[in-house]
């Protein structure tokens, strides 16, 4: 998370603002609260808690009789959301009281949160207006990974209700596992207020959960059941889904055959693709071994190993899986990538082994005010941020030098900018368009608005001379659609540079929505630059629990993203240039030397050793080049000497 606008902005009219409230039930728009079971009354009705983390107590509570409990996990931080109808373009209160460590309160859509650390029950509150087609609000409630349980009481979202209808209809529905006497099922929320689920098999319905998940038992083994699930609220159920149908296993299930026929099908300077015959028996999916080291996960008979070095020379071997464990491997397959020259003359070609990125403040928050040109040639990759909504479009953005930095430097304007791109080309730097940041919120949640986004950023790119795209939202990703628009983004400018910027907890698990973006689109992505900052502990890849700001936590973190799919030259490790560049998780620059040289060589590692080395880790990001240069250029000075000694 980072400060993306100028933090003069938060003058005395927002504290009087804030102060106003101060106490929960203070009234913006109406004094009415649409929060259903906000006291927990009524223990979880209304609230949907992820991984059953949620559970109500008799003690403590605020008031009444009833409490929330969220059970904050190394692994999960027990959120508790509930959906509700509000009114467009309309100002709402969401106030509460909490006590426990990192406790959130905050809503969705908006972005709007705010957090406490208090040891007895105390306020919290946030406002935010609704947007101009806005129906539904989604607020939320949650700990910390590793911080323990926390409590909730008397959640209240003070404004005008909304009108509810009837939800539309749960999209991709699908089966996620089946034994021989369970199948399990996920789906996609849909729009509209949402207080529960139906599932049905065959017409029948089996359960009714809170969430979007669903296990139905008692099935007989080697059986095909047909599925369909309907949402509901107080104005009733939704159609149904599209069915899905599972089939559950027989009663007793082997390790599946080791695949045969494994071969290389096509290879280019920075790919393998591979294919083989299907193993006998049960296969849920296969496993695929660069040199022993697992590199991916496929469903299918065939997989593509991205990131790899040119006229290099690598070993591959398959197994196959199911719920009894992994089959023997595959015999092995050499695999030698194409010489560098004729192709891969686009911008992320033309990137250095090891880059260092930076990105450039399209504002004056305090930090140094730079042109573009100012960038010294240190950073070989410039994120320019970032590009606005366009409130017209759903889903595009736009970009123009923002008028207070326009005025900072004398009068800069998009002229000078454009002029100031093509002088770091011919320095050999590469400037892209950030989209997102702290306060960014785009949406791009179906195939118009991923067309929109693709269209507004291509057009971006041929005004400015943009490299490519970064993406940096912090307000929840749709994996599905913003693949569609990125490789929309690499059609129409082959050789692209696309580049990422999740939040540390974003980077946690394949499932969640920046991973499954990564690992989707991996053959055109660039890098992936996580912040390992503004962040509490978190869980490694070998499952212990990591303090921020410290080489354990960078090295750790970055196993989980190597070990998850991506290759090491599309991580990278992002770190503030100074104190004032984040909330938390500054570090020096030694200890972001030690996190690069630990990971790529094994040297400089704490307690944490990772299980290989990764010689090709792409490199290091920082937050921000403009506070950067209000430090004298340490971070840069530093750490771009570390990525120029690397092989």
């Amino acid at each position: 998370m980072r400060f993306s606008r100028p933090a003069a902005a938060w003058g005395a009219a927002a504290i009087l603002a804030l102060a106003a409230l101060s106490a929960p039930g203070a009234a913006l728009a109406a004094d009415a609260n649409v929060i259903t079971n906000g006291g927990f009354e009524s223990g979880l009705a209304g609230w949907s808690c992820s991984g059953g983390t949620g559970s109500t107590v008799s003690t403590p509570v605020h008031s009444g009789n009833g409490a929330l409990a969220g059970a904050a996990t190394s692994g999960d931080n027990a959120q508790c959301t509930q959906t509700v109808a509000v009114k467009p373009s309309t100002k709402y209160a969401l106030t509460g009281f909490v006590r426990g460590s990192y406790v959130y309160l905050g809503e969705s859509v908006s972005g709007a949160s705010t957090w406490a650390s208090p040891a007895a029950y105390s306020p919290l509150s946030v406002s935010f207006t609704t947007g101009a087609s806005q129906t539904t609000a989604t607020v939320y409630v949650h700990g910390w990974y590793g911080q323990g349980t926390y409590f909730a009481d008397d959640i209240a979202l003070t404004g005008p209700a909304g009108t509810v209808t009837a939800p539309a209809a749960p999209t991709s529905l699908t089966v996620t596992g089946t034994t021989s006497s369970t199948a399990s099922l996920s789906w996609t929320a849909p729009s509209g207020t949402v207080t529960g689920y139906n599932v049905y098999r065959g017409g029948t319905k089996v359960g009714s959960p809170s969430g979007t998940t669903f296990t139905d038992s008692g099935l007989s083994a080697s059986t095909a059941y047909s599925y369909t699930v309907k949402a509901a609220n107080s104005a009733g159920e939704s159609p149904a889904s599209a069915g899905v149908t599972a089939t559950t296993t027989s009663a007793s299930v082997s390790v599946p055959g080791a695949p045969s026929g494994l071969r290389s099908t096509a290879t280019t300077t920075s790919s393998a693709s591979l294919a083989w015959t299907a193993s006998s028996g049960t296969v849920n999916g296969y496993n695929v071994y660069r040199g022993g080291s697992k590199v991916g996960t496929t469903a299918s008979t065939s997989y593509t190993d991205t990131g790899l070095s040119a006229s290099t020379a690598y070993s591959y071997t398959v197994k196959a899986y199911n719920s009894a464990g992994e089959s023997a491997a595959s015999a092995t397959v050499g695999v030698t990538t194409a010489k560098t020259g004729g192709g891969g003359t686009g911008p992320a070609a033309q990137l250095p082994k090891h880059i260092l990125t930076g990105y450039w403040q399209n504002f004056d928050n305090g930090a140094k005010t730079l042109r573009i040109s100012d960038v010294p040639t240190t950073y070989d990759l410039i994120a320019v941020s970032f590009a606005d909504a366009d409130a017209s479009t759903p889903g595009a953005v736009t970009f123009s030098v923002d008028s207070g930095l326009s005025s900072a430097l004398g009068g800069y304007t998009n002229a000078n900018f454009t002029a100031d791109v093509a002088t770091v080309h011919a320095r050999g730097q590469k400037v892209i368009i950030s989209v997102g940041g702290q306060n960014g919120t785009i949406s791009v949640n179906n195939s118009a608005s991923a067309t929109n986004f693709a269209n507004s950023i291509n057009a971006l790119i041929s005004t400015y001379g943009f490299d490519g795209v970064d993406i940096d939202l912090e307000n929840g990703i749709n994996p599905t659609y913003m693949g569609q628009a990125l490789r929309a983004v690499s059609a129409a400018h082959p050789g692209s540079i696309i580049t990422m910027a999740p939040q540390t907890i974003d980077m946690l698990s394949t499932s969640s929505g920046y991973f499954a973006l990564a690992l989707g689109i991996k053959d055109i992505l660039t890098v992936v630059n996580t912040q390992y900052y503004n962040s509490g502990s978190m869980n490694g890849c070998d499952g212990g629990v990591y303090a921020q700001g410290s080489v354990n936590f960078a090295t750790a973190l970055a196993c989980t993203e190597l070990q998850g799919g991506l290759d090491a030259s599309q991580v990278g490790l992002g770190f503030p240039a100074s104190t004032r560049g984040a909330g938390s998780g500054y570090v020096s620059t030694t200890i972001v030397n030690n996190s690069i040289t630990c990971l790529a060589q094994g040297v400089g590692c704490g307690s944490f050793v990772p299980s290989a080395k990764y010689p090709n880790l792409r490199g290091a990001m920082t937050w921000s080049i403009n506070w950067d240069a209000s430090n004298g250029y340490q971070f840069a000075n530093a750490v771009a000497a570390q990525l120029d000694a690397l092989p």
